[in-house]
């Protein structure tokens, strides 16, 4: 059974109160240094967004990933980006699912022919399953709702002339180290968010790197200042290196609380799909309609698996969460309804 809905996101799974494993975001705030700064930048709110604060925004995310300012664009979130896609007019539009869901939905929209590419077992990319007459490529690195990470060298198997290979990396500052990372491409079109690492859901910040020509096929229609002060300054911010410094510890911190997490949802008997690298896991129950209503009850959120493409209500991603709200989550969870 599935009811895909390719607009469907975690937020709308889980409401003000509740205990939320749905949405994918790990502070409950922005840090304290992030929310002075961005505090700070709200007296020059009276201005247009200016070149300089762009420029400076731009420079932050190239040196963070060793390209020029040119092979940047600030975005109001990666879903502004990926709302843009079909401005490159790709012939065919090859999207490898499950994953997340907007970057299908704009194409589609566009007007724009897709061909998925399904995976499942493992969910690990099969560059195989990708048609030859494919000229642009979306995956993402790491996968939602997967949590799989897929190689580096997978994703570049897919690269030939006349291809445009699109990498949604929004979780992969969650990754310590990022060797997986395709930033450093130049051929190919990476997204980024800010959302996730940094508590800024309400922010909408992120950045595309890429070829200069095709960032500005991207942007042809885009508004005048597309991105506010707020923005540029939470980007510039966050890419220095003392926030990527800080962003690395938080991942290796995430990746142990994955661990007993992972632990503890196969010790009471819940299937665990696949391997997972991100800040989420994706679980698999007899029925998961049943889980989700008596979790709802209990005030605990976590999101549904059947608007991803290829899933099913068997299946529901849930957010890393600290030991104390695991506790929680477990204690709730029908014990008739495991693997």
């Amino acid at each position: 059974m599935t009811s895909e809905d390719l607009r469907h996101h975690g937020d709308k799974d889980t409401a003000p109160g509740m205990l939320d494993f749905a949405v994918n975001v790990w502070l409950p705030a922005p840090p304290r240094w992030l929310h002075d700064r961005l505090a700070a930048a709200l007296e020059r709110l009276a201005a247009y967004p200016s070149d300089i604060d762009d420029l400076a925004a731009r420079t932050a995310v190239a040196q963070r990933h060793g390209r020029t300012p040119d092979e940047v664009m600030v975005l109001n979130g990666s879903a502004e980006g990926f709302a843009l896609l079909p401005n490159l007019r790709p012939a065919l539009a090859a999207v490898v699912h499950p994953s997340f869901t907007e970057p299908e939905a704009a194409l589609r929209t566009g007007g724009i022919p897709i061909h998925r590419v399904m995976l499942d077992g493992d969910y690990v990319l099969r560059p195989e399953l990708v048609p030859d007459e494919a000229d642009m490529v979306v995956i993402g690195n790491p996968t939602n709702p997967t949590s799989v990470t897929h190689p580096a060298a997978l994703i570049r198997q897919l690269a030939r002339p006349g291809r445009l290979i699109v990498v949604d990396e929004a979780f992969m500052d969650a990754v310590p180290g990022e060797p997986e990372s395709l930033a450093g491409d130049p051929g190919v079109l990476v997204f980024r968010s800010l959302t996730k690492t940094w508590a800024l859901a309400g922010l909408r910040a992120g950045y595309v790197l890429g070829d200069p020509e095709i960032l500005a096929q991207l942007a042809v229609d885009r508004p005048q200042w597309p991105v506010g002060t707020l923005v540029l300054e939470a980007v510039a911010a966050c890419c220095s290196p003392g926030a990527v410094a800080e962003a690395e510890e938080t991942a290796q911190a995430v990746i142990e609380y994955r661990a007993q997490f992972v632990t503890a949802l196969r010790e009471a008997g819940i299937e665990v799909v696949a391997e997972p690298t991100a800040p989420f896991v994706l679980v698999r129950v007899p029925d998961g309609v049943k889980v989700r209503e008596v979790l709802r009850d209990k005030k605990i959120a976590v999101r549904r698996g059947e608007t991803f493409p290829g899933l099913s209500t068997e299946y529901i991603r849930l957010a890393v969460r600290p030991p104390s709200q695991v506790a929680r989550l477990l204690n709730a969870w029908p014990v008739e309804v495991r693997a």
